[in-house]
């Protein structure tokens, strides 16, 4: 997993409360288990209408095109449990999503793939918003180190974020790089298994 210390980026603005996981992605583009190409999938019915005609979405506006950070609204990822979701935005490059609050288990699973999920107030949210709607000019600098987000007016903003998580996040560490962390206490687990029990590896 990719390490997120320190990112500065464009924020694009995704004012819609109760954005859910279908609405990341629809369920038609779930046919795979890669965790590439599903960008093309991302809230494709905000990025279309009915006959599959691109229409006006902030994500595709020339400002916006290489934007890393989404600034949303409340209860963003209800729904399903699909951990495609934040595998779409980290294939369209997002890797951090501010909002007032998260559904739970694609809060989770924003952490265990890369993206850094900021709950902020709701007051924060609207500031950030704001700046947000700058277009090229809404950069962002978000510093899980120092757990603040600077505005491109230099203002800050601070942000609580789990110690165990941001460790996780500040190595790059999903669930296999935890367990690979403890290698050699698992080597010599197996050792003195051998040792003991030799029949087991006959």
């Amino acid at each position: 997993m990719e390490k997120f210390t320190k990112l500065t980026a464009v924020a694009a603005p995704l004012p819609l409360t109760n954005v859910d996981t279908d609405m990341i992605i629809p369920a038609r583009f779930l046919k795979t288990i890669k965790r590439t190409g599903l960008s093309e999938g991302l809230f494709y019915a905000l990025r279309h209408d009915g006959n599959g005609k691109p229409v006006d979405f902030v994500l595709d506006r020339p400002a916006y095109k290489t934007a890393q950070i989404l600034v949303a609204g409340a209860n963003f990822g209800c729904g399903s449990s699909r951990e495609h979701a934040p595998w779409a935005l980290l294939d369209a490059g997002i890797r951090c999503v501010i909002a007032p609050s998260f559904a739970d288990i694609f809060f989770n699973n924003c952490f265990k793939n890369g993206i850094l999920p900021i709950v902020l107030p709701q007051e924060d949210v609207d500031k950030l918003m704001d700046d947000a709607e700058r277009g090229a000019n809404a950069v962002l600098t978000v510093d899980l180190e120092n757990q603040t987000i600077q505005g491109p007016d230099g203002g800050s903003i601070a942000f609580e974020v789990d110690a165990f998580r941001k460790h996780c996040l500040l190595n790059g560490l999903d669930d296999i790089g935890l367990t690979l962390e403890k290698a050699p206490k698992i080597d010599g687990f197996e050792e003195q298994q051998k040792i003991g029990q030799p029949w087991l590896y006959a």
